[in-house]
């Protein structure tokens, strides 16, 4: 059905206007023949209904497909089992897109997210995770958590809300959805990541705490050959809007691969933001050109935090070869350089495209990725001194939990923000044809997203999740839900039995690394002494 609506793109006046033609016709109809008076009340209601959709700004949908779009919207009223067959689409991911994106779509519209008689998921099913209760629950004044990043060498250390607004540049999200997001972050306090596309005008239009992520292509900081300028990272990184500087080495969707915008998408405005030539085909290489060896890249943390103020600087990947994450750790060792903090990018993290081999087959998911960086860090007694973000496919509250009993500090979110942009999950990202105005840069498709309305949904998600994750926290009897463990964590791995997380995935001990001890994971065996602080490669 979605994609029958956007087909409908070229001629989505047509029945506006077929109404608005009848309504004519009727009236004359009615003033010649004395006739037509049923013709002219039916034409007449649709117009009426045609005009207030282009009208009313709650609903994206219906401003770009006005009459048609009440298709999607009636069918929402039919049975689940019907909602579900016209309206979802055939992806692997519709089980969990259709329960977490009407859990969004309820919390950023400030309706309730309460649902009727229990659990809606299989409790006997391998798979399925709980978190532990306390019969002595907390009551907690705040559901402001927020963590402090910025290490020994950081002179202006962030405040952190736990949960942000994960990297979309300005290029695959509009103009409209980008101001709805910063002025969102604006309002409730929480941080905006601006994607690799840099910062735009639409980034500074309300105010909203920024984290520059710099990809290989170092847009916003580049010389005109696509090498790194420090003169131009440092007009931008010294902008006092701008809280953190984040060096993507890798994302989940499409770690290795790289990317080409094609000229014909570099517009004018792009182009001001990337500081590229406009209507030309824009690289985004696979690898980095400023360093090339795990010392390197340490150096390079180290003169962008020193260029930018002293502001919290650190790195994002997905993890792969896991060797490599061991070099930039034994580098750390080596030289005393640390990022101030270290993103961990989920293998099942989503984009705008990409090869499906790459999306379904390439990258480390979130757990395995989080759960060894944090690991290292604590076996090297360096976590204490990098803090730990994440991302991938992090929604509710729950997710939060999961993933910080897991290590992380803080958690960042994409999916979950879009579908409170409005995002329907039309799939055509890549065409910029998005049905919504979230992804695209037409700008008549664009003005179907109402920038107040979408910024209030886009607050009232991150605070109802604030909300349940307090709750969580008080129900498991802690303070913080820096507090919780994998301890708290419970999964069923068959019919018949459960374990704890803790148990699942066991942690390394503070200096295990250091001191060789003999219990730890087969990866550290056989990977952490072949690892080499001056090479990627394997010893």
């Amino acid at each position: 059905m979605l994609d029958r609506l956007n087909a409908l793109y070229p001629v989505r006046y047509t029945a506006l206007a077929l109404a608005v033609i009848g309504s004519l016709l009727s009236l004359f109809t009615l003033v010649a023949f004395g006739t037509g008076g049923w013709a002219l009340l039916v034409c007449g209601a649709l117009s009426g209904v045609g005009w207030w959709d282009v009208a009313q700004s709650r609903r994206a949908v219906l401003r770009n497909y006005p009459i048609i779009g009440h298709i999607r919207y009636m069918l929402e009223k039919v049975r689940p089992e019907l909602r579900q067959y016209f309206l979802e689409s055939d992806s692997e991911a519709t089980p969990f897109s259709r329960s977490q994106r009407s859990l969004v779509y309820a919390r950023a519209k400030g309706e309730t997210d309460k649902r009727p008689f229990g659990t809606q998921l299989d409790v006997k099913a391998a798979g399925y995770e709980w978190i532990s209760h306390s019969l002595t629950p907390t009551t907690l004044n705040t559901q402001d958590f927020r963590t402090t990043i910025g290490g020994p060498t950081c002179a202006q250390p962030y405040e952190a809300s736990i949960f942000n607004i994960s990297a979309m540049s300005f290029g695959a999200l509009s103009a409209n959805a980008i101001q709805a997001l910063n002025a969102g972050a604006k309002r409730g306090g929480f941080a905006h990541d601006t994607g690799e596309g840099s910062i735009s005008a639409w980034h500074r239009v309300h105010g909203g705490d920024l984290v520059w992520e710099i990809g290989s292509g170092y847009f916003g900081c580049r010389t005109d050959d696509g090498l790194f300028s420090e003169e131009r990272f440092k007009a931008n990184a010294l902008d006092a809007q701008v809280k953190m500087i984040e060096l993507k080495l890798s994302q989940g969707a499409k770690p290795g691969h790289g990317g080409m915008l094609p000229g014909a998408k570099v517009t004018a405005e792009i182009a001001a933001a990337r500081g590229i030539p406009e209507g030309q085909d824009c690289l985004s290489p696979s690898a980095h050109s400023a360093f090339a060896s795990p010392i390197e890249l340490l150096q390079f943390i180290a003169r962008l935090r020193e260029l930018s103020g002293g502001k919290p600087t650190g790195f994002k990947l997905c993890i792969g070869q896991p060797w490599e994450w061991f070099a930039i750790a034994r580098a750390m060792l080596e030289t005393g350089i640390t990022p101030d903090f270290i993103v961990v990018d989920g293998g099942e993290g989503g984009t705008g495209a990409a090869p499906v081999e790459f999306t379904n087959h390439v990258g480390a998911p979130l757990q395995e990725g989080l759960h060894l960086v944090h690991n290292t860090l604590v076996g090297l007694n360096l976590r204490d001194r990098i803090k730990i973000g994440c991302a991938g496919k992090i929604i509710s509250a729950f997710d939060i939990t999961r993933a910080m009993a897991l290590g992380a500090d803080w958690c960042n979110s994409a999916r979950g923000f879009m579908f409170a942009l409005g995002c329907i999950q039309a799939q055509s990202c890549h065409t910029g044809n998005c049905p919504t105005g979230v992804t695209t840069q037409d700008p008549m498709r664009q003005q179907a997203l109402v920038v107040p309305d979408k910024a209030t949904r886009v607050y009232n998600f991150h605070h109802q999740t604030m909300h349940a994750l307090k709750g969580l926290v008080q129900a498991a009897g802690l303070q913080h839900p820096s507090e919780i463990t994998p301890h708290h964590i419970v999964r069923r791995v068959n019919e018949n039995d459960v374990r704890l997380l803790a148990k699942l995935l066991p942690g390394v001990a503070p200096g295990a690394l250091l001191n060789g001890t003999d219990d730890l994971h087969d990866v550290y065996k056989l990977y952490w002494d072949r690892s080499q602080a001056d090479s990627f490669a394997l010893a």
